[in-house]
């Protein structure tokens, strides 16, 4: 096995002690969900006991610190991706993000006629949202193919756009693959022929330095349990004059201005998107989070599962058994195939192991498709993996093999 150098190896050593969830478990399903340090459940039990009071309304102290503390973690999230405060969205995540942009932006700027390019890698949640959208309008949507080693086909985007296309939505980082976006040629891409570009970031912002003005992306959207923190939480970002143009979404309290029987006025953005009783307590834990990941720092983060997937696809390679999928640098992510057993097979066994994988279409059945397979193993890294998990990893499909020979 590779050695992983005493930099990168440092993030997992002084980290995996503040994760209480992991102990002897050796966790490889990151990109499903990250474990989450003590840090972010402690601001959320604190947020939720001894600080906790509505946001927005109040008139007594302790609201008016809960106030001030909620939109810190907006400031928080804005900061963390290069972004303008009035510009952050609370979302309950990436999905609903994304349905908010569909059905806000794009029921009022879409027609029958009009394009929407996606990619073959998407994430179902980037992908059904467009879908109805269509039902609705109908649009047409297109779809970019791949190159050889799993990234979305810039070239063929070139020559895929028109002027008809309105909207690129495509995934910053490839949740089964792991291959990176170059996001800011997509951008440019996008732009050229007039239309606007959607990046999920879902599994970008927890391991690459993400700016919005430098990506030159007109929206962003994330999940804050990808992200080291809860779930039930994730951002919208978008620029500030498309928000605005933008109608709400749903109605009730905190997002209106003025409510009469006859007519109705709504608050500006961000506050137009988001109706009733925020989720105040996750948003504090996004907020902590933010302030955790930042503190260990993306580059470091980003380095240390670089030099894991490194090690982890030469040591898959040695065995003819495996098939490997995804370029070989990719961001955190190693999808494989085991010859003659189902991923959900080996994902049982692993899991006899202490080994927690994911195995499985990954919410992405066109993919699947595309690879000529039902399903993929999926091992993803987190700031707290080590080669031990690679160790436990390997020992696990040894095991599977000899069971299934």
């Amino acid at each position: 096995m590779s050695v992983i150098s005493a930099i990168t190896s440092s993030v997992s050593a002084r980290t995996k002690a503040d994760f209480a969830g992991l102990k002897d478990w050796h966790y490889l399903d990151t990109a499903a969900t990250a474990q989450k340090p003590q840090v972010v459940l402690d601001a959320m039990l604190r947020a939720g006991g001894a600080d906790y009071a509505t946001v927005h309304r109040g008139v007594y102290a302790r609201s008016a610190n809960m106030t001030l503390a909620f939109e810190a973690a907006r400031a928080k999230v804005a900061a963390f991706i290069g972004g303008l405060e009035a510009e952050i969205v609370f979302t309950r995540g990436a999905t609903e993000a994304i349905n908010l942009v569909a059905q806000t932006w794009g029921q009022s700027n879409l027609k029958a006629g009009d394009r929407i390019l996606l990619s073959v890698l998407e994430h179902h949640s980037n992908i059904v949202p467009w879908q109805l959208l269509r039902d609705r309008t109908g649009v047409e949507i297109d779809v970019c193919p791949l190159t050889e080693d799993g990234q979305i086909d810039l070239d063929a985007a070139e020559a895929m756009l028109t002027p008809a296309h309105k909207l690129v939505a495509f995934a910053h980082v490839s949740n089964v693959l792991g291959s990176t976006l170059d996001a800011a040629r997509a951008a440019d891409l996008a732009h050229a022929v007039g239309a606007k570009l959607l990046l999920d970031g879902c599994q970008a912002v927890p391991r690459l330095i993400v700016d919005v003005a430098a990506l030159d992306c007109d929206f962003y959207v994330f999940s804050a349990h990808k992200l080291y923190g809860p779930t039930g939480i994730g951002a919208l970002w978008a620029r500030a004059e498309i928000l605005e143009a933008m109608p709400p979404w749903h109605g009730g309290g905190a997002m209106i201005d003025r409510v009469t029987f006859e007519r109705t006025t709504y608050a500006a953005p961000p506050q137009r998107f988001e109706a009733g009783t925020p989720a105040i307590i996750e948003a504090i834990g996004l907020g902590a989070a933010v302030d955790y990941v930042s503190a260990v720092g993306l580059p470091a983060i980003h380095a240390h599962e670089v030099a894991l997937v490194a090690t982890l696809r030469e040591e898959l390679r040695k065995l003819n058994s495996i098939m490997l999928f995804g370029p070989e640098e990719s961001a955190g992510i190693v999808s494989f195939a085991l010859d003659g057993v189902h991923p959900h097979d080996l994902g049982t066994i692993l899991d006899e192991e202490g080994v927690a994988i994911r195995a499985g279409h990954h919410c992405a059945q066109p993919l699947m498709d595309h690879l000529g397979v039902p399903a993929t193993a999926r091992a993803s890294f987190g700031l707290y993996s080590d080669e031990n998990d690679i160790a436990a990893l390997l020992r696990g499909i040894e095991r599977t093999k000899r069971i299934f020979a």
